[in-house]
């Protein structure tokens, strides 16, 4: 029997559990070829050591709840591995001062108006306190920016010091740029069943239970995942951007941007969205359209080591409310969040949201600059790096606007059966997204390749 030969573009966490599947699917009989021009394998999971210590400067949890990465790490011996936060709270800075997260919100949107006392101003509490007696029009299947949606339930003060700060942390973007159903799929769904007001909505679309952990890491950074996701999947790395894929006979020609021709049965394309469409122009035309109507954010990265003994709050970080005299978006202290694993402290500060251009034009210099000013802000506290680090993930946040559900459809519109797409702007921007779309492209190819 003739070896089967696999292509995946892109060598971020879909394009590499891609492979692995891939790998799992056909065993041995086949070759696994990944493309990515970067100095390593990984996309936005990247680790760095800082001050000794490895610290995740890109994605850095995974939600607990959902299943996709706990299996996996399970599947690849590596469950041992899997920590959870120390129990620390994250809070909000607002109107100049720290404030507690909301208890019991559905991505920032509060099922109470007792949960945001002191968030808010007097009028914001009697407006949600009156809302589940205020007719709700409702159209089931809408899917309308979540900001539309909570501010004429509950007002702009909830969307500009709840939701945009939660937002901002996940998508660099806001409650302006998502729609609800990517925002709050569960809350979405219970307008849908005819809840009668945001707030029973709300309430209906909290988990079951509360308690234990909502995010994971890995101990050592997810570069221990990544690596084994390649020995495992015995890939060839070809260093070197994609520029075109073709049809060629029963297969595919992929050519590399150093002129090279590679032959696959079946393509995996796993790149961000702005790549996309160049590479499915000519074989997907329809998907290659769907793709460039997906807007991206940018955002950077700025993790510090600071002195152990600094007198940082005893709290997981801030998220910062629309508005403030702040540049940082978020402030991680990933040290009290996870754990101290050194005689370091280590903190994230993030900066970039969507529509601006911090992440693309401001200096590492600048950045640094900005953070010592904000911590001091927020803390109280002058910081004394010992060690500092940037990176900056341009174009890597897909913005998952009203009517992202169809948008994504019309991507698997003329796709080739041997042609598989992979990747943070179909089902999810997490972690766990990413892994199980990626399983189903690679289950996709497998079955179109070895029919018959």
């Amino acid at each position: 029997m003739t070896q089967q030969r696999y292509c995946v573009v892109g060598g971020g966490i879909s394009g590499l559990v891609a492979a692995y599947r891939l790998r799992v699917l056909v065993g041995d009989d086949a070759d696994i070829t990944v493309f990515d021009p970067a100095d390593r394998l990984g996309g936005i999971l990247r680790t760095e050591r800082l001050a000794g210590q490895p610290m995740d400067v890109g994605a850095e949890a995974f939600v607990v709840r959902r299943p996709e990465v706990p299996a996996l790490l399970a599947e690849l011996g590596l469950a041992g591995r899997q920590i959870s936060t120390t129990g620390v709270r994250p809070t909000i800075y607002s109107q100049a001062r720290i404030h507690p997260l909301p208890p019991d919100t559905v991505n920032g949107i509060p099922t109470s108006a007792a949960s945001v006392t002191g968030l808010v101003d007097d009028a914001t509490i009697a407006q949600m306190a009156a809302e589940p007696n205020r007719p709700l029009d409702w159209r089931a299947g809408a899917d309308p920016a979540v900001g539309a949606v909570v501010t004429d339930r509950f007002g702009e003060q909830v969307v500009a010091r709840s939701v945009d700060p939660m937002l901002s942390g996940v998508y660099a973007g806001s409650a302006a740029t998502i729609g609800i159903r990517s925002a709050a799929p569960t809350l979405a769904a219970a307008l849908d069943a005819g809840a009668t007001s945001l707030t029973e909505a709300g309430r209906r679309a909290l988990p079951g239970s509360t308690r234990g952990p909502v995010f994971g890491a890995i101990e050592g950074g997810y570069q221990v995942l990544l690596d084994e996701l390649i020995a495992r999947s015995r890939l060839r790395w070809v260093q070197a951007r994609v520029d075109r894929i073709e049809p060629e006979g029963d297969g595919w020609s992929v050519r590399d941007d150093e002129g090279s021709h590679w032959g696959a049965d079946a393509v995996i394309v796993a790149v961000p969205a702005p790549r996309l469409a160049p590479l499915l122009a000519e074989v997907a035309p329809s998907a290659a359209a769907a793709a460039a109507r997906i807007p991206v954010a940018s955002a950077a990265v700025l993790a510090l080591a600071v002195p152990g003994g600094t007198p940082l709050p005893a709290q997981s970080g801030v998220l910062v409310a629309t508005g403030e005299r702040l540049r940082t978006k978020a402030i991680t202290l990933s040290t009290r969040k996870w754990g101290a694993r050194g005689n370091a402290e280590l903190l994230r500060l993030s900066f970039g949201r969507f529509g601006d251009s911090i992440a693309r034009n401001t200096s590492d210099a600048d950045l640094q600059a900005w953070a010592l000013t904000d911590l001091q802000t927020v803390f109280g506290i002058a910081v004394d790096p010992l060690d500092v680090l940037v990176h900056r993930w341009l174009d890597a946040m897909p913005q998952y606007g009203p009517g992202h559900r169809e948008l994504t459809a019309g991507l698997h519109t003329g796709l080739p059966p041997t042609l598989a797409i992979a990747g943070n702007y179909l089902d999810g921007i997490g972690v766990p997204a990413c892994v199980a779309v990626a399983a189903r492209a690679a289950q996709c190819v497998v079955a179109a390749t070895t029919r018959g």
